[in-house]
């Protein structure tokens, strides 16, 4: 495996494998591990010899969001952290190939924007899913108000945006948020499996069912990135989303104002 700043890239035949690699920050996305992730899917569309695409976290989480633990993240994030979100999940949805989510442990923010970007996802018993925008004193982005809600209805995706409720691997699943389940001890089968089978496939005929289902249910998915992207950077400048993220990094309960 090579590194490409925090990004582990791996191809192996038809399958190319994107690996998150900030396991002690339970791969929490930076700007130079957003911009290789990015960059390696777009790429991808020129490798003819790629059919499959696997994204999954190292170590034991998917990936946890946007990094906020720092003590300058509510003056350090602006609309360039949402610019480089909204580029990773349009890449993913207008690559020609099917791209895997493999989720381990947590999918939280923009993490669980980006696994539900994805054509299939794997969840493990273990898996987390969480829009947690709520609790900063933010709303969901990476395209997630509309992906969300194409996935598991309006009702279901109103809780965990406006409430920050978890789901669990088994819920996600029983919900229609994620395409497999898959006990802890049989996750790594269950992902090789998923993946042999697209790299078999027609990679013509999967490109054209990627587009059409796509075209049926993300429709409105520039839309929502648009929408998300306004309202996302007013919330970044007001004093709810600076306190929230200061009560993030303190492990405390914030205290919201209205302002």
């Amino acid at each position: 495996m090579r590194r490409v700043t925090e990004l582990g890239v791996h191809r192996v035949g038809p399958a190319l494998t994107l690996t998150l690699n900030r396991p002690e920050q339970l791969n929490a996305l930076t700007d130079d591990l957003s911009d290789a992730l990015a960059a390696e899917l777009e790429a991808a569309t020129a490798y003819d010899d790629v059919r499959v695409v696997l994204l999954r976290g190292a170590g034991r989480a998917f990936c946890a969001g946007a990094d906020i633990t720092a003590a300058d993240a509510s003056t350090r994030l602006d609309v360039r952290a949402l610019d480089r979100a909204n580029r990773i999940v349009r890449a993913i949805t207008r690559l020609d190939k099917p791209v895997v989510a493999a989720v381990q442990g947590p999918a939280a923010g923009v993490g669980c924007s980006i696994a539900v970007a994805c054509d299939l996802a794997v969840a493990a018993e273990s898996a987390s899913f969480l829009l947690a925008f709520a609790r900063i004193g933010l709303m969901p982005d990476g395209g997630s108000s509309a992906s969300v809600a194409a996935a598991v209805g309006r009702s279901r995706a109103m809780r965990m945006a406006l409430l920050a409720e978890p789901l669990t691997g088994r819920e996600a699943y029983q919900a229609g948020l994620v395409s497999h389940l898959a006990d802890d001890d049989s996750f790594e089968t269950v992902v090789s499996g998923v993946v042999a089978r697209l790299a078999a496939g027609a990679p013509l005929a999967q490109a054209a069912t990627k587009r059409a289902v796509n075209a049926a249910t993300y429709a409105g998915l520039d839309d929502a990135l648009e929408r998300e992207r306004t309202g996302q950077t007013v919330l970044l400048r007001t004093r709810d989303a600076a306190e929230g993220m200061q009560a993030f990094a303190e492990r405390r309960t914030p205290d919201f104002e209205g302002d």
